[in-house]
């Protein structure tokens, strides 16, 4: 049964296709990774939304007859506890947004060698972002004067966080080296599980017999053996 026109012209197509990739450099994966990365990253970087970062920051402070050197251990743990669900559950009227939305949307840091909290608040809208942090800062501060008490330690704020100017999304020129730099390294890694290709057999010459009809040369036989 003999294969139709159109199944002819799709056998020729993928045999010029084998064909022209047999004939391109082995390391032909190392440029077009790079250049797919490149572009990847050139997209991402004109095409994500802005996003915008906001800071605040709170000081543990120790009481009169507390141990000055307690302030630092509570900042630790008031820092641990700023994205919980009860702090978040607090904020979350201040901040217009849900527990949930607030939990991927705050980080907070803390220092080994200073008594310091900061709470830096993420979003598309820049004027958000500074509502996120505040709202967060003073939910943790609140908290800790419920109890200060009886720790003998208190929150105050430091620094109110102001509404900031310019987004922290990735530039175009980072964008594409990082783009390219991981197009690199998927190009070199490709070329470290394909397979090698054979190397072309190395043809074999065989002496014919002598000008006068004789044997081969003592020499010649040595050679084919």
């Amino acid at each position: 049964m003999t294969d139709s026109p159109e199944q002819q012209r799709r056998h020729v197509v993928v045999r010029r296709l084998r064909t022209a990739l047999a004939r391109l450099p082995h390391w032909w994966p190392l440029p077009v990774s790079v250049l797919i990365g490149t572009a990847s990253g050139l997209s991402y970087s004109a095409l994500a939304a802005d996003r915008y970062e906001a800071t605040s920051y709170a000081m543990a402070v120790a009481e009169a007859e507390t141990d000055p050197s307690a302030a630092l251990g509570y900042a630790q743990s008031y820092g641990r506890l700023t994205t919980s669900d009860a702090t978040l559950s607090y904020a979350q009227g201040a901040a217009g947004e849900t527990v949930r939305e607030l939990r991927s949307h705050v980080r907070s840091e803390t220092s080994p060698d200073s008594p310091m909290i900061s709470v830096t608040g993420t979003s598309e809208d820049r004027h958000k972002a500074a509502d996120i942090a505040n709202a967060v800062i003073e939910a943790v501060i609140v908290s800790s004067g419920h109890v200060s008490k009886d720790t003998g330690v208190k929150l105050i704020k430091f620094t109110h966080a102001m509404t900031p100017d310019q987004p922290i999304s990735p530039s175009v020129p980072l964008g594409a080296a990082v783009g390219a730099a991981t197009g690199g390294l998927l190009g070199g890694l490709v070329l470290l599980v394909r397979p090698r290709r054979a190397g072309r057999p190395v043809p074999v010459q065989v002496p014919g017999p002598t000008a006068g009809g004789g044997n081969v040369a003592q020499d010649d036989r040595e050679l084919v053996r």
